[in-house]
């Protein structure tokens, strides 16, 4: 049988220093947690599992704990009783009452909170973004699900237009958030179908194709060739960006998790971070050459082979997400003076080693080897992208209607 309890959940901290109020119900080894209050650290009396007569409002939060404990506690015994399957988060959130009236925006932090719970910093922070936007074009209001309608949605876009410079995709980005959120609701039967504002005769979400532009065997030759100082941040910034090139644009939050103990007999093995895909391909002598400079910091064999990730806590998925993009940055400033001294002008990211890599394979490598290589799951995504590089039949046409 489950466990219900009431704690203070320390690991969860506010700017102002409080922390969440927490009915946690344990079954089969898995917590799950409602958030009732925040209130500081001194207020909580943990032997009782209640709050102290010190806070003002301990009479209150201290009947809202006993309610709801002894909501949880019957639901659990209904359960039990009749057979029924349930988890501790299905519990929770019969426990929260009429989840009907529930806002968007206060459903909305519930999603982002499980996108961190599950350890998806990326796609929580870029969320969160776009969800901070759309408040505020609410001028901070909370809104019902059946408020975000077409005329609202079509009065977002000019919004971020005009206020924020947003471009279509970045719209449609912010489309794709609020569709996502809705999707949950419906299925959670929070808000009925009806009130869906996206699909046929609604809005639609169509990304307009964007022009990759990679870099072509000349510029990448005169960004090896450039003379820089060895230990430099601008000399581990190209390290970076040329092992990321010389991997068919392996992902740089991919790039810094390789450890020494992944190389083997010249080849890596790897499992990338986006779709868990495992893999391993043979390293060139290029790459060889380039992981020697960082062989003298090596500590052991399970040490990471470059520095950004070596005082990380591997264990906050958090931290190691947050250092990853502070390096990432770093990256991008120094590959844009790089850019500078090897007379490119074009703008270069660390994404662009892969635009790279595609723009100098063009039509040289089969569609079936890039999949490999890119490690897409499917062709089709492989051909998609490799067709922003290949030219060469266009080219070829214009030039025989046009050479004369």
């Amino acid at each position: 049988m489950a466990s219900v309890k009431a704690i203070l959940y320390r690991s969860k901290k506010k700017a102002d220093g409080t922390h969440p109020i927490a009915l946690r119900i344990i079954k089969d080894r898995k917590p799950a947690y409602l958030y009732l209050d925040w209130i500081g650290n001194k207020y909580w009396d943990d032997t009782k599992s209640k709050v102290k007569s010190s806070h003002l409002s301990h009479k209150r939060l201290n009947n809202l704990i006993l309610k709801k404990l002894t909501q949880a506690d019957d639901l659990i015994l209904e359960f039990e009783s009749n057979n029924r399957f349930y988890t501790g988060a299905s519990i929770l959130k019969l426990v929260k009452g009429n989840r009907k009236n529930i806002s968007f925006f206060k459903y909305a932090e519930e999603y982002i909170e499980e996108l961190e719970k599950t350890n998806k910093h990326s796609r929580a922070s870029s969320d969160k973004a776009r969800i901070k936007r759309t408040k505020e074009f609410t001028n901070n209001r909370d809104i019902a699900f059946q408020e975000i309608d077409q005329a609202f949605l079509k009065k977002l876009r000019v919004f971020l237009i005009a206020k924020h410079q947003s471009s279509e995709r970045s719209v449609l980005n912010t489309y794709v958030v609020i569709r996502t959120i809705f999707n949950k609701a419906i299925s959670e039967g929070i808000v009925d179908q009806k009130y869906y504002p996206f699909g046929k005769g609604k809005i639609q979400i169509k990304f307009p194709q964007t022009l990759k532009i990679g870099l072509s065997e000349d510029e990448i030759t005169a960004i090896e060739n450039l003379e820089l100082k060895t230990g430099t941040t601008i000399w581990h910034s190209r390290n970076i960006f040329l092992f990321s090139f010389y991997l068919a644009g392996m992902r740089i939050s991919d790039v810094l998790k390789i450890k020494w103990e992944a190389i083997q007999n010249d080849r890596l093995y790897y499992k990338m971070n986006k779709n868990s895909k495992a893999d391993s391909v043979k390293l060139t002598s290029k790459i060889l050459s380039l992981l020697s400079h960082y062989q003298k910091d090596k500590r052991s064999n399970t040490d990471f082979i470059f520095p950004e990730l070596k005082k990380a806590n591997l264990k906050d998925s958090k931290d190691v997400y947050n250092k990853t993009k502070t390096a990432t940055k770093k990256f991008n400033k120094y590959l844009n003076e790089l850019a500078q001294l090897a007379e490119i002008d074009k703008k270069i990211t660390c994404h662009i080693a892969r635009h790279s890599f595609g723009n100098i394979a063009g039509d040289k490598i089969s569609p079936q080897m890039l999949q490999k290589l890119y490690r897409h799951s499917n062709l089709s995504t492989t051909i998609g992208y490799q067709g922003n590089f290949i030219h060469k039949n266009a080219d070829e046409a214009l030039d025989s209607v046009l050479n004369f």
